[in-house]
């Protein structure tokens, strides 16, 4: 027998959870997996929420026949043409062959860069606002270009107040039993939210901004995203999240050190400048070797946090290579509203601290806490206090934050 949970009347989640593939995008781990919702209406039209990455195409049309057995189906809405979302589509149009596939004219010019052969003649453009009539369901929809791709889209159930909002709300994790929020521990969940949503979604913080504000006006029961846990309990609460990560706002007081270190002397520059934060008062203090662990969690640390402090090495008259991307991501997202310190090691010529600056100094929305500390090989006695000061100096600031 196939899951496929109900949401409301005759609304039918059929995802599939993804425990096999080990990056999303083929670079973003992925150590609890991954959902792919999709949702079925079975009303008197039978209608299609998205599908799901193809190579989870058998199970997903199994799913589908237990609820509606021999009947067809009518629509397919496509939110997003990104292939975790459409992947099955072709599947889709081989088993129900009269289908019409719903979008916006941005969404077809992709359907037909990912499926040459695809029927344009099965595709019905709508606008913002349309309404979709099944029957009892009435679905309407807005678009939220650029949240993330320029077809994006949300379809809103007006008969049983649903969004189901595509990428927005989305998270990592497969779900593990628990599908809504009022199921599972959420603690887990928040963390993969917001790793989610700083390495898939962060660069559209304006974009995000705009798409709350213009559904805001809607009464909604239920939240359905494309990836992770489904919303009941406390819409209000998810939607805060988002709001709140698309401004840079930290949810919390504490400091991201982040270092590159060959030898070891910048990652004892990083240790001493985290003991003197906790000697200070701060409590939440992450320190991560960038070339073990991922830069998506740290990512999700400086969404968390307020303070961010840099370590790098020279390496050829630059900053460590497993330091750049990172750097890179966060200047190409616009990284704001944070506190930084920059330190770092050198030998002759430098490099390190000197690519740390030129990343603050590209990003108006970051002030830079005291100078810049660079030592040549292990840190004299000199260096260690001036690190140990960087240290208070960001601990003041943060403290005393409302």
């Amino acid at each position: 027998m196939y899951c496929c949970a109900a949401i409301g009347n005759d609304i039918y989640w059929v995802g599939v959870n993804d425990r096999k593939t080990e990056r999303f995008e083929n670079y973003l781990p992925l150590p609890s997996g991954v959902a792919y919702n999709s949702y079925l209406i079975n009303d008197e039209k039978v209608c299609l929420i998205d599908t799901v990455e193809v190579r989870q195409s058998g199970t997903f049309l199994n799913k589908i026949t237990a609820i509606i057995g021999d009947k067809n189906i009518d629509y397919l809405v496509v939110n997003h043409m990104e292939p975790d979302h459409s992947g099955s589509m072709d599947e889709i149009l081989r088993a129900y062959p009269e289908i019409t596939i719903i979008g916006n004219a941005k969404t077809l010019q992709m359907i037909k860069a990912f499926y040459p052969s695809f029927p344009e003649a099965s595709f019905k453009a709508i606008k913002e606002g349309d309404i979709l009539d099944l029957g009892t369901h009435k679905l309407t929809f807005a678009m939220v270009p650029m949240v993330h791709w320029p077809e994006s889209m949300v379809t809103y159930d007006i008969t049983e107040k649903v969004l189901f909002s595509n990428d927005a709300f989305g998270s990592f994790g497969t779900l593990d039993g628990g599908m809504w929020d009022d199921e599972v521990n959420f603690d887990f969940y928040k963390g993969e939210m917001r790793r989610y949503y700083a390495n898939i979604v962060g660069k559209y913080g304006p974009q995000v901004t705009n798409a709350i504000k213009k559904l805001g006006g809607l009464e909604i029961k239920y939240i359905c995203p494309s990836h992770g846990i489904l919303w009941r309990k406390d819409i209000n609460r998810v939607i805060k999240y988002y709001a709140d990560w698309a401004q840079f706002i930290p949810e919390k007081k504490g400091v991201v050190v982040m270092y590159a270190s060959m030898y070891g002397n910048t990652e004892i520059m990083a240790n001493m400048i985290a003991r003197e934060l906790s000697q200070q008062g701060l409590k939440e203090i992450k320190v991560y070797d960038v070339s073990k662990t991922d830069s998506s969690f740290i990512m999700s640390d400086i969404w968390k946090y307020k303070g961010l402090i840099i370590g790098s090495c020279a390496h050829n008259n630059a900053l460590y290579p497993k330091m750049q991307p990172i750097l890179e991501k966060l200047q190409n997202y616009g990284l704001k509203n944070r506190y930084v310190g920059i330190f770092g090691n050198m030998m002759w010529s430098g490099g390190g601290v000197r690519g740390i600056q030129h990343f603050t100094d590209s990003l108006s929305g970051l002030e830079v806490i005291g100078k810049p500390i660079e030592a040549k090989g292990a840190p004299t006695h000199e260096i260690k206090e001036e690190l140990r000061a960087l240290a208070r100096e960001m601990a003041k600031k943060i403290l005393e934050e409302i």
